[in-house]
């Protein structure tokens, strides 16, 4: 299988299918209270039947053209990933987001793995717009679209039930010829 080197740490890029399953249950085992605090994948990976079905369905987005999931391993073990929960084509639009165990965190991984999804989506698939939508409270996923050069559009209040719960989402985007010009400019090259 391929991967692709996110630096000099040993942090690798590749895909996650779904003979990753266990790996993606101790993943988010390791992480299960920090990566449930903003998203619901850890209430949905919550036994090995859900790994499984959660990873399957990212494997049918996949050969539908309309989504895809990719993992942040770190001297080999699966850390966390990222994601194109919606994938448009035709539209030019697609979603990202990303999940992190405690352990990995702070080092920069989202942020260099994302930069080469983004390169991928726009220079490869000729997407228009890359949108991140990330809980209000979730300091660390507003810091990466900041990172990632995106823009903030607006904030959908009170738009997500999350464990009884209804949290504000902040949209943020980057638009292709933004993403192109940033690059230029060399402004993707630091953490």
């Amino acid at each position: 299988m391929y991967a692709t080197s996110l630096g000099e740490d040993g942090a690798e890029l590749r895909p996650l299918e779904v003979w990753h399953a266990e790996e993606v249950l101790a993943n988010i085992d390791r992480g299960r209270e920090y990566i449930g605090r903003h998203i619901g994948l850890a209430d949905a990976v919550s036994d090995l039947a859900g790994a499984r079905s959660w990873v399957k369905s990212y494997a049918d987005k996949r050969a539908a053209d309309a989504g895809s999931l990719h993992g942040i391993w770190l001297d080999g073990k699966l850390v966390g990933g990222l994601l194109f929960r919606v994938w448009d084509s035709p539209g030019g639009v697609c979603e990202a987001g990303c999940w992190l165990e405690p352990a990995a965190a702070g080092r920069g991984l989202v942020t260099r793995g994302m930069r080469v999804l983004l390169d991928w989506a726009f220079d490869e698939r000729g997407m228009h717009r890359v949108e991140w939508y990330a809980s209000a409270a979730n300091e660390g996923s507003l810091n990466v679209a900041r990172r990632l050069g995106m823009s903030r559009e607006g904030v959908l209040r009170e738009n997500y039930p999350h464990r009884g719960v209804r949290a504000n989402t902040e949209l943020w985007a980057v638009l292709a010829p933004e993403w192109r010009a940033a690059r230029a400019r060399g402004a993707h090259d630091d953490h």
